[in-house]
C-alpha cells in the first residue's frame, strides 16, 4: 500500500454511509484521589475531582466510524429515562444520526460507571437489562432498520448480550441487509453466536472463538486455522477476522489466510479496543482493502486506543500516519 493509496482510502471514507446495530451503553467515568480507608469500613474513600460520560458499546463503534469521516446511523433500543437523554445528547454533539434510536418504557439504558484513581479501575457499577428486546421492541427495530437500509452501504451488528439482538430479530436484519445488498460485518458475543449466519465478515476475538465453539486450544497459527475452518463450517461466514491479543490478529477474508502480528506497544486500557477494529474493518473491506492491508490496519487501530485510558475511538489522523510509517 504506497502512500496515494492510503490517502484514498481516508478520502473514501468521507462517502461511506454505515449502519450500526446493536447494544449501546454510556461509559460513565469517575476519576479521584486515595488517601485514605473510610472509618466504616475497610474500603477506600476516593476524594472525586472529575467526572466524564462516553458512548460505549455498539454508540462507540458509530463514534469510531464517524472519526473516520463516514455517515453513520445507529439503530438500538433504550430506556425511556435520563440515561437515554444523555445518550443521545453525546451522540448529537459527535453528528452521529439517531433517528433510528428507540425509546422503551420496559428497559433501562446500560450504564457502567468506573471509578478510578490514577490510572487504576477501583470499582465499575453496572445498571443493565440483559433480557431480549419484547416483540413491540423487536418489531421497531426492525422497521428502523428497514427505513435506513436503503442508505447503506454496510451494515455492522455489535453484540453486547444485553438482549437489543436477539434471536427474534438477528436472521431477520442480516435478511434485510442481504436483500438490499448491504456488507454485513459482526462483532459477536457467546449467547447469539450460532445465529449470525452467511455473514460477510464475522470478528471474535480468542475468547469468544473459543467459548463460541466449545474448544480449548493455544494461540499457535495452526490452532488458529483450525477453529477459523470449524467456526466458517459452522455459522457459514464467507470472511473471518479473529484478534489474538498480544498476537496479533488472524485473516480468513476472500480465500487468503494472513496472521498478522501486532506490534508493542505500552497498554493502558483495553476497553473499546474490539468496537475501533470491527468498524475499521468493516470500512476497510467496504473500500476493497486486501486481505493483509484489513490485517494490519485492525492491528495498528486496535494498538492505538489501547494506548489510551477508558473508552476512546481510533484518531484518524494517528491512523493514517501510523499506516504510512508501515507501509510507506
Amino acid at each position: 500500500m504506497n502512500q496515494e493509496r492510503i490517502h484514498k482510502l481516508f478520502e473514501s471514507f468521507q462517502s461511506m454511509r454505515v449502519m450500526i446495530v446493536g447494544d449501546v451503553m454510556i461509559d460513565s467515568y469517575l476519576w479521584g484521589n486515595i488517601d485514605r480507608i473510610s472509618p466504616e469500613a475497610p474500603v477506600p474513600v476516593v476524594d472525586v475531582v472529575k467526572r466524564e460520560k462516553r458512548l460505549g458499546g455498539a454508540a462507540n463503534v458509530a463514534r469510531n466510524v464517524k472519526t473516520l469521516g463516514a455517515d453513520c446511523v445507529i439503530c438500538t433500543v433504550v430506556g425511556n429515562d435520563v440515561h437515554s437523554d444523555d445518550l443521545i445528547k453525546l451522540l448529537n454533539e459527535d453528528k452521529i444520526r439517531t433517528t433510528g434510536v428507540i425509546k422503551s418504557d420496559a428497559r433501562p439504558t446500560t450504564m457502567k460507571h468506573r471509578i478510578l484513581s490514577g490510572s487504576q479501575q477501583i470499582l465499575r457499577v453496572d445498571e443493565e437489562s440483559k433480557h431480549p428486546l419484547n416483540s413491540d421492541e423487536n418489531n421497531k427495530l426492525l422497521h428502523s432498520v428497514l427505513e435506513h437500509i436503503e442508505q447503506t452501504d454496510v451494515l455492522i451488528l455489535q453484540d453486547y448480550d444485553k438482549g437489543v439482538l436477539n434471536s427474534n430479530n438477528i436472521e431477520r436484519i442480516i435478511e434485510i441487509a442481504q436483500q438490499h445488498n448491504v456488507l454485513v460485518t459482526v462483532d459477536p458475543k457467546k449467547k447469539n453466536f450460532e445465529l449470525f449466519k452467511g455473514v460477510d465478515l464475522f470478528k471474535p476475538n480468542f475468547k469468544e472463538i473459543c467459548d463460541g465453539l466449545n474448544l480449548s486450544i493455544g494461540k499457535s497459527e495452526e490452532d488458529v486455522k483450525s477453529a477459523v475452518e470449524q467456526l466458517k463450517e459452522k455459522i457459514g461466514a464467507k470472511n473471518v477476522l479473529l484478534t489474538l491479543s498480544e498476537k496479533g490478529v488472524y485473516v480468513d477474508i476472500s480465500g487468503e489466510q494472513h496472521l498478522v502480528p501486532t506490534e508493542v506497544v505500552s497498554v493502558a486500557d483495553v476497553s473499546g479496543a474490539g468496537d475501533t477494529v470491527i468498524a475499521v474493518v468493516s470500512m476497510g473491506m467496504t473500500a476493497d482493502l486486501k486481505p493483509a492491508e484489513i490485517g494490519v490496519l485492525s492491528n495498528i487501530a486496535g494498538g492505538l486506543v489501547c494506548q489510551e485510558l477508558g473508552v476512546v475511538p481510533i484518531n484518524g489522523q494517528k491512523l493514517k500516519d501510523k499506516l504510512i510509517e508501515v507501509y510507506c
